[in-house]
C-alpha cells in the first residue's frame, strides 16, 4: 500500500493533456510522496501533508486518498479514524477505487472533521427566516421541453442527496433544459460539464442525459459537503471552479459568476441546503 502511495502522481503523467490545475495537483502530489518516503530529500511528514492539502484543495482525489491514509495511521497527524473515513469519502465521491474499498472497512462516520488545512470556508449561520418562509415557494415556471429532465432528476437526485429543486435550477441556467448543448469553453450537455469534470466522476458520454445528471449531481454533492451546504458558494463554485471560491474566501468577483449566482438564487430560493450523509454510498458514475 506504501508503494502504491509514493506512485500514486505518476498516474497523472498518463493522462493525455491534463488541465492545468490537474499538472499542478500531479506536481504537488509527487512532491508530497517524496517528503513522506524521504525520497531524495529528508522525510518531513508535516510538509507532506501540508503539500497534500494544497493538492486536494485543487479537487484531486489522489490527496484525499493520500490523507486519508496519513490519517488512518497517524502518519504526519494525529490517528483518527473519523478524518480518514471524511477523506476517503470524499476521494471516493470521484470514482477513487481504493478508496470506496477503504470506506467498507471503516465505520461511518459523516460528523466527523477534516484536517484544519482543508476546514469549509467559514459561513455564517443560517438565518432566522419568518414563518412565511416555512412554506415552499412555488416550483418556477420551466418550460415544456423541461418535463423528461424533471423525471430523470427526481428519480436520480436523492440517490446523491441533492434537493431536485437545486439540480433543475442549475440545468436550467447552464443549458435550458437542452441535452447537447456546448459552450464555448466546451461545457457539454444538460449540466454543462467541463471534459476535466466528467473526467474527475467518470461520465463517459456527456451527452448522454442521465450520465451527463449523474455527474452534475456528484459534482453538487461534493461542493455541498466542501461549502457546508452554502448554496450560494456551492453555485460560484459550480460555475468558476471550487479553487477559485477557496481563493477569494466566498463568490468570486467574477461578472459572470456574480450573475450565475444571482440567476440560481432566483430559481431555488434556500440560502442552505442540508449536507448529505451517507457519502459512502454515493453510486457510481456512468
Amino acid at each position: 500500500m506504501r508503494a502504491l502511495l509514493s506512485r500514486l502522481a505518476l498516474l497523472y503523467t498518463a493522462l493525455a493533456s491534463p488541465p492545468a490545475s490537474a499538472q499542478s495537483a500531479a506536481q504537488l502530489i509527487a512532491d508530497a510522496a517524496q517528503y513522506e518516503h524521504g525520497e531524495g530529500v529528508p522525510r518531513d511528514l508535516a510538509e507532506a501533508v501540508t503539500l497534500y492539502c494544497r493538492a486536494a484543495r485543487l479537487g484531486a482525489a489522489d490527496a484525499h486518498y493520500a490523507l486519508g491514509w496519513m490519517a488512518a495511521n497517524g502518519r504526519g497527524m494525529p490517528r483518527d479514524d473519523g478524518t480518514a473515513w471524511r477523506l476517503f469519502a470524499l476521494a471516493a465521491e470521484q470514482g477513487h477505487a481504493q478508496a470506496r474499498h477503504l470506506l467498507a472497512l471503516l465505520p461511518e462516520r459523516p460528523d466527523a472533521t477534516l484536517p484544519a488545512c482543508l476546514a469549509p470556508v467559514p459561513a455564517a449561520a443560517p438565518p432566522v427566516q419568518p414563518d412565511i418562509d416555512l412554506i415552499p415557494p412555488p416550483e418556477p415556471a420551466y418550460p415544456a421541453a423541461s418535463a423528461p429532465v424533471r423525471r430523470l432528476v427526481d428519480r436520480l437526485a436523492p440517490q446523491y442527496g441533492v434537493d431536485p429543486r437545486l439540480a433543475m435550477a442549475v440545468i436550467a441556467v447552464e443549458s435550458g433544459f437542452r441535452p447537447k448543448a456546448v459552450s464555448p469553453r466546451n461545457a457539454q450537455g444538460l449540466m454543462q460539464l467541463i471534459p476535466a469534470t466528467a473526467q474527475r466522476f467518470r461520465v463517459r458520454d456527456a451527452f448522454d442525459p442521465e450520465a451527463n445528471v449523474r455527474g452534475g449531481l456528484a459534482y453538487l454533492r461534493w461542493l455541498l459537503v466542501r461549502f457546508n451546504g452554502d448554496v450560494q458558494l456551492v453555485a460560484a463554485a459550480y460555475n468558476a471552479g471550487e479553487g477559485a471560491v477557496e481563493r477569494h474566501g466566498g463568490v468570486p468577483p467574477y461578472p459572470e459568476t456574480r450573475v450565475y449566482v444571482q440567476r440560481i438564487a432566483a430559481l431555488y430560493r434556500p440560502a442552505w441546503h442540508a449536507l448529505p450523509v451517507a457519502l459512502g454510498s454515493v453510486p457510481a458514475g456512468d
